[in-house]
């Protein structure tokens, strides 16, 4: 039924003037959501109260509930007679609901509660639907959908990580919100992050990264206390997006997944100065997948050491930086990092190397990422020893990836098992840092174990097969001459 109704929301939105990609359908479907979402979240702690005999202090004031914009009859069905459409529910959208939101970010007591979380994506998005026909339709289908029970939650979750992949797949800039799950699950797993730690990443786009490692702290962790659950919830989970719908989505899903106030600031990560970072600002556990290929203007590479425009060379210099002695990281980066011969890419390779143990480099496939024309690596390491050897693994499939062949966890399954214990295998090697260029710190993904290709022919056969081409030329020639 949910995803029926997400459909036929894409439906609606592909009608109106406001929205014209899969990016607008995303953003406009997660703003009525997420009033959706609050106002049966309002419900169960509603419900929780009176079952301790207290009363329940709504969040949204009583005019701007969702009652208002979905009013119902007896029998629970949308109350047409009530209900505002047309230009009316546009104009209490526009004018009223989405200013009265917007103050929650100045009234709110801290920026990890909800409130505050509710007043800052109300701050950073608009109602773009145009007809006030078609929000009415978008409310209609939407109050359709329940938030529950885990199983309803769990579902929504899983259906808006799927809109996230398909607007990824949409073109236009939205590859860079979404890294292929079965990766991030596998990054995690290697990482290994634990309950108490915390976990960062400054690009944190659709927090496809916090996400994960929420659900896989949740599975190792079945039988956490109360307290432990509130620091899951509170003190576990950071991230920072410069993007406004990145931020919204990033947000959003973290809340649909459960996390109800999640620590994600809408920044530029890279315009912090590195020097300003102390102890008190670092994490235990750095995911990410920064953006590459950008180009970051002057005044913010004056904040880093090496300076660059390559955007992922300055977030891999931040996140060193930003993680504690000891902390571990899982860090996607173009592979052209391991060899590039620029200044700032040997000097960063040599900080790296110097300042942490790189211990894996998991070396992808193209295709990994959907629309995107560049191969990948993860760089696994943790900070406070230097490198002194690296362990590489090649996936080498025997498909070609792309939106109708995606890479799964199964694919992955045998780096996870060899990563263990950095065995060597047909496609796994180690090198030794002492034994790499000290002068260009060059780390190629260059294979030895491969097996060789179909051998090359001897240069006698070659040339034998030239000469035989040669003589039957010739004669054609010859036969051609002798009709002339």
């Amino acid at each position: 039924m949910f995803e029926q109704t997400f459909k036929n929301i894409d439906d609606i939105l592909h009608k109106d003037a406001g929205c014209s990609s899969e990016l607008d359908y995303v953003e406009q479907t997660s703003w009525v959501l997420f009033l959706k979402y609050l106002s049966d979240l309002e419900e169960d702690r509603r419900t929780k109260a009176e079952l301790v005999g207290k009363e329940y202090e709504y969040l949204i004031g009583k005019q701007y509930r969702w009652e208002v914009l979905a009013p119902k009859t007896k029998d629970g069905k949308i109350d047409h007679q009530k209900a505002l459409t047309g230009d009316d529910l546009k104009d209490f959208v526009d004018l009223k609901l989405f200013p009265y939101l917007k103050k929650f970010r100045t009234d709110a007591v801290s920026a990890d509660t909800l409130e505050y979380k509710i007043g800052e994506i109300f701050s950073e998005l608009k109602n773009r639907m145009q007809s006030g026909y078609n929000l009415r339709e978008v409310i209609n289908r939407i109050d359709e959908l329940r938030f529950r029970t885990s199983a309803e939650k769990h579902e929504m979750s899983h259906l808006y990580e799927s809109k996230i992949q398909n607007m990824g797949n949409a073109g236009r800039n939205g590859g860079e919100y979404y890294t292929p799950r079965p990766l991030i699950r596998t990054i995690v797993k290697v990482v290994a992050p634990e309950l108490g730690q915390k976990i960062y990443d400054g690009a944190v786009g659709s927090a496809g990264f916090l996400c994960e490692a929420f659900e896989y702290l949740k599975e190792q962790n079945k039988n956490r206390s109360t307290a432990q659950d509130k620091i899951l919830q509170t003190k576990t989970f950071y991230g920072k997006e410069k993007k406004s719908l990145a931020y919204i989505i990033g947000t959003m899903n973290m809340i649909l997944h459960g996390v109800e106030a999640p620590n994600i600031i809408h920044t530029n990560t890279l315009a912090e100065n590195l020097a300003d970072i102390q102890e008190k600002d670092r994490y235990d556990i750095v995911l990410a997948n920064p953006p590459f290929g950008g180009k970051e203007r002057a005044e913010v590479q004056q904040n880093f050491p090496i300076k660059t425009g390559e955007t992922a060379s300055l977030f891999l210099q931040h996140f060193i930086k930003i993680l504690k002695a000891g902390g571990k990281a899982g860090v996607v980066i173009k592979n052209t990092f391991l060899s590039n011969t620029d200044n700032a890419s040997v000097a960063l390779r040599k900080q790296l190397l110097e300042n942490c143990n790189l211990h894996t480099v998991l070396d992808l496939p193209g295709g990994t990422f959907t629309g995107a024309g560049v191969k990948t690596v993860v760089l696994f390491f943790d900070k406070g020893a230097p490198t002194k050897k690296v362990w590489f693994y090649q996936l080498n499939l025997d498909r070609n990836l792309g939106k109708t062949n995606a890479l799964s966890e199964k694919d992955l399954a045998d780096f996870v098992a060899l990563q263990k214990t950095k065995a060597d295998s047909e496609n796994s090697w180690t090198i030794k840092i002492k034994d790499i260029d000290p002068t260009t710190f060059d780390l190629s993904a260059k294979n030895p174990n491969k097996k060789e290709e179909a051998a090359l022919r001897q240069p006698e056969e070659i040339l034998e097969e030239m000469k035989a081409l040669d003589e039957e030329s010739a004669d054609i020639l010859k036969s051609i001459l002798d009709l002339i």
